[in-house]
């Protein structure tokens, strides 16, 4: 047992690579968007740590250029989504009764696995599979979405610190939990440290999440949910579920442990 009073690391923005001519990481980049062109990945739906495929299948193409597929992945379908919800309800206890430092180190590993090691994998997929330029994926999928694990790591220490007033002789202590059920993350298109950002926030506080990433976002989150697992994330407290709103929604929206949604975009979007 650990008595020790525990603090995240100092936190600070990871710095934005240039991508200047003859720069080392221009040369690295190339070689990546290259290597993802020049191939067809295959992704599977990632329920409670598995690899699972269905035979409804959809294809990931530039938006650039429509005649180049990246990647085919495997749609969820209404069983594929109930073995999500389950996987994460029965993830739930250990996750949440898991030290918050032991949490917090999960995601500052995850940090420093997309700022050192998978820099270019990530930001390639986002140029490719999002049709952005190299400085708008260097700041979204690398410098935000690392920045997003190191602060929000900081901030569940601040949150956890935060106590209230005690009178003499009195001792008043607060403690936080997880909330209860699961937490269904609906990321966006646009912005891969989003849709990072947006699973990995309920995650962090104790929270297990089912996760529909955008259709046209897939190969992103994918290597997003391949570097949690390898950063220590156990087995499904998040679940990678592509599918269709209609078919995902149905069945998270109606369940009775449906916790909370975490979302972005407009109003309209949310009821529909």
């Amino acid at each position: 047992m650990s008595n020790s009073i525990l603090q995240t690391p100092p936190v600070y923005n990871e710095p934005v690579k240039q991508y200047a001519p003859g720069r080392p990481e221009r040369k690295l980049l190339r070689a990546e968007l290259a290597r993802q062109l020049d191939s067809v990945q295959d992704i599977p739906l990632i329920i409670g740590g598995k690899e699972i495929r269905t035979d409804d299948r959809k294809q990931v193409v530039c938006p650039h250029d429509h005649q180049k597929t990246l990647a085919e992945f495997s749609n969820a379908g209404t069983k594929e989504v109930e073995m999500a919800i389950a996987a994460a309800l029965d993830a739930k206890k250990n996750w949440e009764n898991m030290p918050w430092h032991e949490r917090a180190a999960i995601f500052l590993k995850a940090a420093d696995l997309i700022a050192r090691k998978y820099t270019y994998l990530i930001n390639a997929a986002t140029m490719l599979g999002q049709s952005k330029n190299p400085f708008q994926a260097e700041i979204d999928a690398t410098c935000e979405l690392v920045d997003f694990f190191r602060f929000n790591a900081r901030y569940m220490a601040e949150i956890y610190a935060g106590q209230p007033a005690s009178e003499k002789g009195v001792w008043n202590r607060l403690e936080y939990r997880a909330l209860e059920g699961f937490i269904f993350a609906l990321t966006p298109f646009n912005f891969t440290a989003i849709a990072g950002n947006l699973c990995g926030a309920p995650a962090v506080m104790g929270n297990t999440v089912v996760w529909k990433p955008a259709s046209t976002a897939v190969l992103s989150g994918y290597y997003i949910m391949q570097i949690l697992r390898e950063a220590g994330l156990p087995d499904g407290v998040i679940n990678f579920i592509p599918g269709k709103g209609s078919v995902v929604g149905e069945s998270v929206l109606g369940h009775k442990d449906l916790a909370g949604i975490h979302f972005t975009g407009s109003t309209r979007v949310l009821r529909t």
